[in-house]
């Protein structure tokens, strides 16, 4: 690998707001964009100034100048496109999920392996200042030995594209399975999941899913731990929430209830009232390069009807982008695995794959695949 690499996007929608991440990271050179819009496309080439543009993904497969592709294309292209990139010998980062299915899962991990390409699924939780500040006080060993865990994900989707419709919930559970598995590094061993209640009749019938929540429960590998994931799409009141609460035998910690609410620390052996305090999350920045801290704080999209909903009802993703886009480039760079690498990104993902399957046969306890504990 070269000093720096050429990048390529694939996807302008969410994907746009990486962009001018990667033009001011030290480490990257070449920016290439692909969108299947010419229209979009030109739109936002012009606008950052990108030369290198084209609306044929083969094109990207083709350009060996480029080493790396990041996709940000709808779910369904994910596994498909990481296949072809990895197969042209390009290095991936793709945005959440890895696959909708275990054998894509296994065969991106196996083309990892014969290929020694870099596989990263982008997950922005893990990367989100309030994750960063508990995996702060983790390292530190604040929170004492780990005792539980628990996260959800929670959101209104009837505004998004069609192909959002109805999708079961688990099957986009990275936001909440991710946390709990990268606190302590750990892979998910089994899963056992219900699902509760029903969402409307013309959404369960795309997937034949008619669930409007799923919660399930994982056991670690090699571990005494276990932590419960909730996820819900449709007809659930409740504003946006991606969260994690770490409970630790000296202090735990509980994400805001309401959002800019407030993180809650507790702090074991303290008078009852004083046990519970809320705090402001720090900033991560300072994990970065200096080129691309702003960016922690700071939106791409800086008009209302531009804004990219993930990014709206994310709450800008807990300031994720420019630490994912770092975490990526410098793994190239430094020539190694970066997290969460394919194994760890199959793993991650195919809780939520087995946990719809498990909510479907009324809480079957279903093991990971190999693949994803190698």
């Amino acid at each position: 690998m070269n000093k720096k690499i050429n990048i390529a996007l694939v996807g302008l929608g969410f994907g746009a707001e990486f962009i001018p991440i990667y033009q001011k990271h030290p480490l990257v050179d070449e920016i290439t964009i692909c969108q299947r819009s010419e229209e979009n496309l030109n739109k936002i080439g012009d606008q950052f100034s990108i030369n290198k543009r084209t609306t044929d993904f083969e094109e990207l497969l083709k350009d060996q100048r480029i080493d790396a592709i990041h996709i940000n294309t709808p779910i369904d292209y994910h596994a498909s496109q990481a296949i072809a990139d990895l197969k042209a010998g390009k290095h991936v980062a793709c945005t959440v999920p890895m696959a909708t299915n275990i054998e894509d899962c296994r065969i991106i991990c196996q083309l990892v392996k014969e290929t020694g390409l870099q596989y990263m699924m982008m997950e922005t939780v893990i990367y989100s200042r309030e994750f960063l500040f508990i995996q702060e006080l983790y390292n530190e060993g604040k929170f004492g030995k780990i005792q539980y865990i628990q996260a959800s994900h929670q959101q209104d989707m009837d505004d998004w594209p069609g192909y959002w419709e109805g999708l079961p919930p688990m099957h986009y559970a990275t936001h909440c399975v991710g946390p709990c598995l990268a606190l302590t590094k750990d892979r998910a061993l089994t899963v056992s999941c219900f699902g509760s209640g029903t969402i409307k009749e013309e959404l369960i019938e795309k997937y034949n899913s008619p669930f409007a929540v799923e919660s399930a429960q994982i056991q670690f590998k090699d571990s005494d731990l276990s932590a419960r994931i909730m996820r819900s799409l449709f007809d659930t009141a409740r504003q946006y929430r991606e969260s994690i609460d770490v409970y630790g035998s000296k202090m735990s910690f509980e994400w805001p209830l309401i959002e800019n609410d407030g993180i809650v620390l507790h702090t074991a052996k303290k008078p009852e009232p004083e046990i519970p305090e809320k705090v402001d999350c720090p900033d991560f920045a300072k994990y970065l390069p200096k080129e691309i801290q702003e960016f922690t704080t700071k939106s791409i999209f800086d008009v209302d009807e531009n804004e990219h909903l993930s990014f709206t009802q994310g709450a800008g993703h807990g300031g994720s982008h420019p630490h994912l886009a770092h975490e990526f480039v410098s793994a190239l760079i430094e020539n190694r695995s970066p997290y969460p690498n394919a194994a760890e990104s199959a793993n991650i993902t195919c809780v939520g794959i087995l946990a719809h399957e498990s909510a479907l046969q009324n809480g079957k306890l279903l093991d990971l695949p190999g693949f994803s504990l190698e």
